[in-house]
């Protein structure tokens, strides 16, 4: 059994998503990062800084939204949600998914917290550029890696469809407008849409 800490309409979603397009059984242990003071002091001994996610699998506890979605996907092969070593569509599989946390979260955060900073000092660079580049993505292609879904999608999709549709910090272009109606299509992400109700309304 998978067990995933988990805060309703938070980055946790995503994994949500990612579960329900794996199809594989799982446990959700709701974390209330935000009550006051955030999640209890005890929750470090499973994320260090009291944040969601963190997924307990196999007796294994893994953090970091990239690395599970990596290792998620790449446990449950059969699923297709990632491009296997030696599949060529493998490197952009892993920069997108890495991207998502390294520079288009950061980059949203910056934007939605009015952040003033010089880009050429910043790891992450601009959410201009940000966008520019999933503009380009996008438009090639009907998914990030091609005409193929991965977990890589769940990932930028999750953040695109927060950033346009909740944060409004990004004016989405007609090749993602098109994107999210397909990824937003998906019964795995209505499915998570449904979860993240539920649990926000208990």
């Amino acid at each position: 059994m998978i067990k995933l800490f988990h805060a309703p309409y938070s980055r946790s979603s995503a994994i949500v998503w990612l579960l329900e397009e794996l199809g594989v059984p799982y446990q959700l242990e709701i974390v209330p990062i935000r009550a006051q003071g955030g999640a209890p002091e005890g929750y470090r001994e499973i994320q260090a800084h009291k944040k969601v996610p963190a997924v307990v699998l196999n007796g294994v506890t893994i953090t970091e939204r990239a690395a599970i979605a990596l290792h998620l996907a790449e446990s449950f092969p059969e699923t297709g949600l990632a491009p296997r070593f030696g599949d060529p569509r493998r490197a952009a599989f892993l920069s997108w998914l890495v991207y998502s946390d390294a520079v288009l979260d950061p980059a949203i955060a910056a934007r939605l917290s009015d952040w003033s900073y010089l880009p050429l000092g910043i790891s992450f660079g601009t959410l201009d550029d940000a966008v520019r580049h999933l503009d380009r993505a996008l438009s090639a292609s009907p998914y990030l890696v091609g005409d193929r879904f991965t977990a890589a999608d769940v990932q930028i999709g999750a953040m695109l469809h927060y950033a346009v549709s909740i944060g409004e910090a990004i004016t989405p272009t007609p090749a993602m407008r098109a994107y999210l109606d397909r990824v937003r299509a998906r019964p795995a992400f209505q499915k998570r849409e449904a979860i993240d109700r539920e649990h926000a309304a208990t």
